[in-house]
């Protein structure tokens, strides 16, 4: 039997503008008591009920439990911008692509994530929180321009569809004539990520049993495995980890995950003669041409702007770091739409990210009948719906190919000494965020 004690647990500040403009969940279920499962889950984000809901397709018959230590939707998998892209997107770089080889697979196993996705919101009935809207890359100087070239000549080789756009598409597109050109490419889903986590976890509530505000603070495995939680446990013989950067609180890939957080700000509802200010289209999203800018988007009377990484491998933040950050979304904010003055954000916060120095996810069996899916490289809603059905699939047996895919990936890479990465690694965010320039 090997114990696993939690050195922390999520405990996320500040609401997210996601969450915040959603009506009051019902009452949490909290794990009270003993609970006697086929399967255990630990983590109700992206990943946890993608493999939920592929568990339940694969064993139908079995008992499926899933614990979340906050309310679903209040943490990381509500915290990020939306957007669930199908295409090449590594951060490290300077204009997204990888190589050929590389990127074509992930784009096809991305894809498969997004279908899987999609028939969730066809089954739930959660389209309005899942679009397919296309997202918009942005370029605000010639270096950024040149980097979305250089990109559009990379999906060309892909032989994906995109569209080259100049400042007059843009500033109809946005409103602002901040952008002198960007490309559109037309795979991406922009979902509003709160609402449609949440609805994933109503529609798998007949089927799964969902502990919130439950978080898991000891796990033994063994013969059958127990995680325990301030009020009760759960017996399975099979276990799920899909708590992205926390799989390090219980001594999983120890040393090898980089905790990072980004911060959003959202602004309050616009008034008609502010949107009409403004102007353009009432629903986009744009990422920058440079990977450490300034990703917007606005939906319908809200926009909310998100730029800053920080290095906090406590893996939290802070009331206090939130808000110094906030100074740098109101200047990117003013600089891009000077019309709407100094117009007030109503909602801030972070969210955490976890990152690999390779790229790498972490997935696979770890123990007899233990199993992670985690570290999603900033990718968070399509890679980890996309490693959590993968996940189900690795454990239940099938022969699904794509989980030979994921496992032929490399496992993250070893930090370098906790001294250098507690220099290099704010340092090296500082650089690449400096590069952005007025991308930022």
């Amino acid at each position: 039997m090997s114990v696993h004690k939690a050195v922390r647990t999520p405990a996320d500040v500040s609401v997210s503008g996601w969450y915040a403009v959603l009506p009051p969940p019902p009452k949490a279920q909290v794990l009270r008591g003993r609970y006697v499962a086929d399967w255990v889950i630990v983590g109700a984000g992206f990943a946890g009920l993608a493999a939920a809901r592929r568990l339940s397709q694969l064993v139908p018959n079995d008992r499926i439990a899933v614990v979340d230590a906050q309310r679903i939707g209040w943490g990381a998998a509500g915290r990020n911008s939306g957007f669930m892209i199908d295409l090449p997107h590594e951060l490290g770089g300077e204009n997204y692509g990888s190589s050929k080889a590389h990127d074509l697979k992930q784009i096809s196993m991305n894809r498969a994530a997004i279908g899987f996705s999609a028939s969730a919101a066809d089954e739930f009935g959660l389209q309005s929180y899942f679009v397919r809207a296309g997202k918009f890359h942005g370029a605000a100087t010639q270096h950024g321009l040149r980097s979305l070239r250089e990109f559009e000549t990379h999906l060309g080789g892909l032989a994906e569809n995109f569209r080259s756009l100049d400042a007059s598409d843009m500033k109809r597109i946005t409103g602002t004539d901040f952008f002198i050109g960007g490309t559109f490419t037309p795979g991406t889903v922009m979902a509003q990520p709160a609402a449609f986590i949440r609805g994933i976890a109503g529609g798998l509530a007949g089927r799964v049993k969902i502990f919130e505000n439950s978080p898991a603070t000891l796990i033994e495995t063994g013969a059958v495995h127990r995680v325990q939680t301030p009020e009760g446990e759960i017996i399975a013989p099979r276990l799920i980890l899909t708590v992205n950067g926390h799989l390090e609180s219980f001594g999983f890939f120890r040393k090898r995950l980089l905790h990072v957080f980004t911060y959003a700000s959202m602004t309050r509802s616009l008034s008609d003669s502010e949107q009409a200010a403004l102007g353009g289209q009432e629903h986009w999203g744009l990422i920058p041409a440079d990977p450490m800018g300034s990703t917007i988007r606005r939906i319908g009377d809200r926009i909310v702007v998100r730029n800053t990484f920080t290095y906090n491998p406590g893996m939290s933040t802070s009331k206090k770091q939130i808000n110094q950050i906030a100074r740098a979304h109101d200047r990117s904010f003013r600089a891009r739409f000077p019309m709407l003055g100094d117009m007030p954000m109503e909602f801030r916060w972070g969210g955490h990210l976890c990152l690999s120095i390779n790229s790498a996810p972490a997935f696979g069996e770890v123990d007899d009948r233990v199993y992670v899916a985690g570290c999603c490289n900033g990718l968070g809603t399509v890679k980890g719906t996309l490693y959590g059905m993968l996940i189900a699939d690795l454990a239940v047996g099938t022969d699904e190919p794509m989980v030979s895919d994921a496992l032929s990936e490399p496992p993250p890479s070893p930090l370098y000494p906790a001294p250098l990465m507690a220099i290099g690694a704010p340092l090296r965010l500082w650089a690449m965020q400096r590069r952005a320039g007025r991308e930022f």
